[in-house]
Formats: structure tokens, sequence, C-alpha cells
């Protein structure tokens, strides 16, 4: 099945959407309908100064930037703090730690102790409650 070419004017405006992507976010959050920003785009042109508050090409460009350059500080400041701990503080806090879990495992042991007693137990002759004996 041939797939029939767009209309040159559409292929113009998705072109002029990939331009100023905050138009789709426009219309997603239902500010906007493609029908109307088809017909402003179309009536006032590509140059007008509505299209300005939409655009963010250049924009998205510098954010990636800056974000790479944040990621980049955020790892030197992890390594810078790796670097300043010391190893006997952080076994301190880890045996600690281990202490703690421990005394918890003692109280939940004791809470579960009485379950654990009856599971041991042997079952008893009459566990069934619907044991039927014969006459």
């Amino acid at each position: 099945m041939a797939r029939k070419g767009l209309h040159p004017s559409v292929e113009q405006f998705k072109s002029f959407v990939k331009k100023h992507p905050k138009l789709l976010k426009s219309v997603r959050n239902g500010e906007n309908t493609w029908q109307e920003v088809y017909e402003d785009w179309y009536l006032l042109g590509a140059d007008d100064p509505k299209w300005n508050s939409f655009k963010d090409a250049g924009a998205s460009e510098e954010t990636a930037v800056e974000k790479t350059e944040t990621d980049k500080g955020w790892m030197n400041q992890i390594t810078g703090i790796i670097k300043k701990m010391d190893a006997n503080q952080v076994q301190n806090h880890i045996q600690q730690l281990s202490q703690a879990i421990g005394a918890i495992q003692g109280v939940l042991g004791q809470f579960q102790g009485g379950i654990e007693q009856k599971a041991n137990q042997p079952p008893s002759a009459n566990t069934n409650p619907f044991s039927f004996k014969k006459d």
C-alpha cells in the first residue's frame, strides 16, 4: 500500500514544531489544541514573536551541557567524601549497626519464640477437627 506524502504546509509545520518543543508540552497539558496551534502558525507565520516563548532548542542544548557539568561536580564531591572518610570510623559504625540488628533480631525472636515452640512440639493425636472414630 503506497503512502501518500503529506501536504507541504503540514511538513513545514512538523519541522516548526520540532524547533519549538514546548508546543508539544503545551498541547499535552491541554493549554492548546493542534488545530489552534496550526491555525496560528499558518496565519501568523513562523517568525511571529508569539512563538519565542515556545522555542527551547538552544536552551535544551545549554541544559544538557550544564547537566553534564553538574554530574561531574557530583562525582567529584562523592570522590572527595570517600577520600576524607576514616576507615576506623566506618568500621566502628558498621559494627554498631551490626549490634543493633542483632538486638532487633533477639527481640523478634522472643516474640516469635512461642510460635517456634509450638511448631517444634509433636502434633497431638486429635489435631484434626474433623476426625471421626469408628464405632
